[in-house]
């Protein structure tokens, strides 16, 4: 079986605090998660100088079925799909 290349899009967006970042991330990755090429759930920030460092946003355990936990990374309880208001 051939692989297909694929390719990965870095989209740069600054915030002024990781709280902040965290936040914006969340909101960006969710609306790209409705085309079906994005993987919300490997959304990760970092500090513009230290790239390297990443903290991720989203919990990474795959649910049945293949699609992600919607929570926060460092959530409580179980994994879910449904988001807590």
């Amino acid at each position: 079986m051939v692989e297909r290349e694929r390719f990965v899009i870095h989209l740069p967006v600054a915030a002024t605090d990781l709280a902040g970042a965290v936040r914006l991330a969340r909101v960006v990755a969710r609306w790209a998660g409705l085309l079906s090429a994005a993987d919300p759930g490997e959304t990760t920030v970092s500090a513009e100088d230290e790239q390297g460092v990443r903290h991720r946003v989203f919990c990474d355990l795959r649910l049945p079925g293949g699609r992600r936990c919607l929570l926060r990374a460092d959530h409580d309880g179980p994994c879910t799909r449904r988001l807590t208001r």
